[in-house]
């Protein structure tokens, strides 16, 4: 392993302690219902700057020395890392510039602006990450300054591993950790920690099924760059884990699990409608997980690392559908009504069941003119109702195309 070690994280967590928010670990009575188990929520929803991402930037920008620091610092984010540096440049009064990418929601971009003021810079340059990442190392060399990066250097991954000793100093007794990853960092650190202090922890990694890119440097053996990835869930949407988070998440977790994004949506709205708890798609992917080890984990103690909250509230339109999708309760189809009269009516009155609602209705144009198929859009008040309503798509020979089950037509038409 690295030189990070549990003594380092204890002093890191020294430096941080005027500094940070020490965020409560929270037991969730509805989660521990749901699976049998006793579930408590480390919550760096609530952190200064809305996620753990301020433990690892202020812990490395106040290890350098003035000089380094009056050259100025950059960094590269999908939105989290960036306001903690954000803070931090504020806090030690230094100049910053944060590369961030074009896509990031407007409600990071405006915290960043909110946390770093006159102190910090924005470009926004790329689709992803990794691509605003090339570009903010490219400024940095250019202009002789201090690139702080999101989770490749020791200094970060020890901040963020600060989580790891509130969590015990909290709850000494933890038989399983689940930790969200995207570049690795949060996870290497709290998992040094806890291999040291509480062996014993099984220490699950999760990341989304569109960026699977620790699982696959665990199967490769090192880090990979993955070709495509979605984007949705931006704060862990990474397309390559650092070098070193990898070394050390190779020893420390015992697995990873990928989650559905469709899944990470339907837990945002659960925390949010059960425990009026508000988290992003990446704050919500430790709990998420916990589906996959509901049999493992009864009558367990669980702890899972809520890393966020920075959610636009632009995008809850997206996430409900998302999580329609995936409780199959929307489906799309493309639906060749006959060319007579009453032919809506009666796909109304006598293929739709008595809960299910079309959403969205529109003809596809053919030569200029409403005389084509329609995409049409049904949610269901049940799941069991698809069955019923496939049925009787046959039944009055509907003749019809099932979007869902086709992502090409899906991505193009809806």
């Amino acid at each position: 392993m690295s030189e990070i070690n549990a003594s380092r994280i204890a002093a890191a967590a020294e430096r941080l302690k005027s500094v940070v928010v020490r965020t409560p670990l929270t037991y969730n009575a509805n989660l521990s219902r749901r699976y049998h188990c006793d579930v408590y929520l480390k919550r760096e929803d609530m952190q200064v700057v809305r996620s753990y991402k301020l433990r690892g930037a202020y812990n490395m920008m106040s290890s350098l020395d003035g000089q380094t620091l009056a050259s100025g610092v950059t960094c590269a984010s999908a939105g989290n890392h960036a306001q903690g540096f954000a803070w931090s440049c504020r806090k030690l009064n230094v100049q910053g510039v944060v590369f961030m990418p074009i896509i990031t929601p407007k409600q990071k971009v405006n915290q960043v602006k909110m946390f770093g003021g006159e102190n910090i810079t924005i470009r926004l340059v790329g689709d992803t990450f990794d691509d605003c990442a090339f570009e903010a190392q490219q400024f940095t060399r250019e202009n002789n300054m201090t690139f702080i990066p999101p989770f490749d250097d020791p200094r970060i991954i020890e901040g963020q591993g600060t989580v790891a000793l509130e969590i015990l100093e909290d709850q000494p007794e933890v038989d399983y950790l689940f930790v969200p990853v995207g570049g690795g960092g949060l996870a290497s650190g709290v998992g040094t920690y806890f291999k040291a202090k509480s062996p014993a922890t099984a220490i699950i990694g999760a990341e989304p099924e569109g960026a699977p890119s620790m699982q696959q440097a665990l199967k490769e053996g090192s880090p990979v760059t993955l070709g495509e990835i979605d984007r949705f869930v931006d704060g862990a949407a990474v397309k390559r884990v650092g070098d070193l988070p990898f070394a050390i998440c190779r020893e420390v977790l015992r697995e990873m699990r990928l989650v559905p994004e469709g899944r990470i949506c339907s837990t945002i709205l659960k925390l949010y409608n059960e425990d009026a708890i508000v988290v992003e798609p990446a704050g919500a992917l430790s709990i998420a997980a916990l589906e996959d080890f509901a049999e493992e984990i009864r009558g367990k103690k669980v702890v899972c690392v809520v890393s966020g909250s920075n959610n636009d509230i632009d995008r809850m339109q997206e996430i409900k559908e998302r999580s329609l999708l995936y409780e199959g309760l929307k489906h799309y189809f493309i639906v060749r009504f006959a060319q007579r009269p009453g032919a809506l009516r009666d796909f109304v009155n006598h293929v739709l069941g008595p809960g299910d609602d079309i959403t969205r209705f529109e003809f596809i144009q053919k030569h200029n003119k409403e005389t084509g198929p329609a995409l049409v859009g049904i949610e269901l008040k049940n799941r069991e109702d698809y069955d019923v309503l496939i049925a009787n798509m046959v039944k009055y020979n509907v003749h019809y195309t099932e979007l869902n089950k086709d992502d090409n037509l899906f991505g193009y038409l809806v």
